[in-house]
């Protein structure tokens, strides 16, 4: 069992203050694969002092040293590109193809995104009046990051507030720490000043709350569940810093009838499904045009009885166990209501699958004939759970899928091109993905109403890092 007891403040490797052990489990094996600390306010003042004290050389460093740093840290996780993937697959139970293509491949797109930004990026600008406008590092920054794409979000948090010259403290979930810790090994390898990265674990109501609520922190960049979000508002109001959240989703997913719909019914299972449904802008709303309902319903039933789970230790494109206990009740919870509710159940159900007695797999599990007023189409369930609902007309489509306290995702599937834009201008969400249209590295990912604010990634995602100062010159005139 790996001894990863230390925290990672000023440069150095360093004891928590009070010793306080955690075990990380492996989600598959349910065992243990390493001891971790769990941090108190104290340690997060130690790393807080320690990035303000950074802060004030780091800040003045230009954007041709800052890239210098971040083309040796894009090296060294190439590098060791494999290790993380194992990290990865060990503590959340990604299959290892998986993990591989696409949980460790977003630390190498991220950051290759946030330097071609950098380099786009205007610090200083003379505005029409004449007037100077600046650019600005917003100072130091406290940044909580959850456990379902780990490396995904510290990338998304860590490289902007390092390129834009900002300083941080970095609390990453304490169910995945290990692939946080082999990134400060990285950013340490890539000789980032003391004190400009730290990271202390711990959890939300001990570590993260502290940081949020602490007077000198001056900007939260908080990725998780919508009530965790509130929770870090609400504590950070006091001091009025900057807030930046991306929070949950219930995407909805709308098939018309002139969509390929062996191709993309089949494609938008296997989306809901992927990292074994623990995404939040997973498509798990299908809204299904009526004249072609029992079709769809056939395909799902098919391509989620295909569906397998499998040892994540092992290659393949099966699903994996779900990150915790904690997790698999909340999802079996959910299935429950679903049945409870007279959700049509197509595939799954409650339970474990046979065979995976240990570890916390779920059954791939499809629902027909929902209502949008179920539980299973209102809550996030963050398992591998679709539910299928039908529609009339295009007008009541796009009323069901903006019916939702979310906005994060949504997605489009049909064979006329004018309609999916019309339709995607109307959607209440951050982003609209077109007939299994991708994410790319360098656009802005974020959402609308309860799913949070700012943006990530690319120049957006610096943006969010940056004040902006107005020089009023004599002679602007």
């Amino acid at each position: 069992m790996l001894d990863k007891r230390k925290f990672y403040i000023n440069g150095e490797w360093v004891d928590p203050i009070e010793a306080k052990d955690l075990e990380v489990l492996n989600p598959a094996t349910e065992q243990p694969i390493a001891v971790i600390s769990m941090g108190t306010a104290a340690d997060i003042d130690r790393a807080v002092a320690a990035a303000k004290k950074a802060f004030a050389t780091y800040s003045q460093t230009s954007v041709e040293e800052r890239l210098a740093l971040l083309e040796k840290l894009l090296s060294i996780y190439k590098r060791r590109y494999d290790e993380m993937a194992t990290t990865i697959t060990m503590e959340l139970g990604a299959p290892a193809t998986m993990a591989r293509e696409q949980q460790a491949d977003v630390g190498v797109g991220h950051l290759q995104g946030f330097i071609d930004a950098l380099k786009r990026l205007k610090t200083r600008d003379r505005l029409p009046n004449g007037d100077i406008m600046l650019r600005e590092p917003v100072g130091v920054c406290g940044l909580i990051t959850p456990w379902n794409w780990p490396i995904n979000q510290i990338a998304l948090k860590v490289v902007p507030a390092l390129a834009t010259g900002c300083t941080c403290v970095l609390k990453p979930s304490e169910f995945t720490p290990l692939n946080a810790m082999l990134y400060a090994e990285m950013v340490h390898e890539a000789g980032f000043p003391a004190g400009v990265f730290n990271l202390v674990n711990g959890d939300g109501i001990n570590v993260g709350a502290v940081l949020s609520r602490h007077r000198d922190i001056d900007m939260m960049s908080f990725t998780g569940s919508t009530r965790a979000g509130i929770a870090v508002s609400k504590d950070a109001a006091e001091t009025v810093k900057r807030v930046t959240l991306e929070l949950g989703g219930k995407s909805p997913n709308i098939v018309f009838a002139d969509a390929d719909l062996e191709e993309r019914v089949a494609g938008s299972i296997l989306e809901c499904f992927n990292n074994s449904g623990q995404s939040c802008d997973a498509p798990t709303r299908m809204l299904v045009e009526r004249g072609v309902y029992d079709k769809v319903v056939q395909i799902a039933r098919r391509v989620g009885a295909e569906a397998r789970v499998g040892d994540p230790a092992k290659e393949g494109s099966h699903i994996g166990p779900l990150v915790s206990h904690i997790q698999f009740g909340r999802v079996q919870a959910l299935i429950e209501a679903g049945i409870a509710e007279g959700g049509k159940l197509l595939v799954g159900g409650v339970g474990k699958p046979e065979g995976f007695e240990t570890g916390y797999f779920v059954k791939p599990t499809i629902f027909a004939d929902v209502d949008n007023t179920m539980r299973i189409a209102r809550e996030e369930v963050f398992g591998p759970v679709l539910a299928i609902i039908p529609f009339d007309t295009e007008e009541e489509a796009i009323r069901i899928a903006n019916d939702t306290n979310y906005g994060l995702a949504a997605y489009v599937q049909t064979g006329d091109p004018k309609r999916a834009e019309r339709v995607a201008a109307r959607l209440r969400a951050g982003m609209v993905h077109i007939n299994g249209g991708p994410h790319r590295y360098g656009s802005p990912f974020g959402g609308y109403k309860q799913s949070g604010n700012g943006r990530e990634g690319g120049l957006f995602g610096l943006e969010d890092f940056l004040e902006v100062k107005t020089v009023h010159v004599p002679d602007a005139a």
